[in-house]
């Protein structure tokens, strides 16, 4: 893939189709894989919630249109993960599931490289208890 310097994450990956394609496969694997399951375990009984708000964020975070900002303000990553014990198991499974949808998804291998770097500062980021 010839990549346009000019053109934003959201663009090289697809636009919104694909970025949906990507929430839901990252959400379809954290249910399915037992190597995810301590992720899981953060999430509600649900994750139709979680999805949708994935798929937003990253719309956004992508250089796309900016859906989470709209519906809820600014993200506040951090303070809204809080409540949930996020350690470094929790930060490599969702490292690890993310990367794992982006290649099933499609996602062109330099991006995919260049996104992991700066997922894997934001997870990092949202750590607030160790091991």
């Amino acid at each position: 893939m010839t990549q346009n310097p000019t053109a934003t994450p959201f663009t090289l990956i697809g636009g919104e189709a694909a970025v949906h394609a990507l929430a839901g496969r990252f959400y379809d694997l954290m249910d399915l894989e037992p190597g995810y399951a301590a992720l899981r375990a953060v999430h509600g009984s649900t994750l139709d919630d979680a999805r949708a708000k994935l798929f937003w964020f990253l719309c956004g975070w992508l250089g796309g249109p900016d859906h989470y900002v709209q519906r809820f303000g600014h993200p506040r990553l951090r303070m809204r993960h809080l409540p949930f014990a996020i350690g470094v198991k929790e930060r490599d499974q969702w490292l690890a599931c993310m990367d794992q949808a982006m290649r099933e998804t499609g996602v062109d291998e330099a991006l995919r490289e260049r996104l992991n770097q700066s997922f894997f500062q934001t997870a990092d980021w949202m750590r607030n208890r160790g091991g």
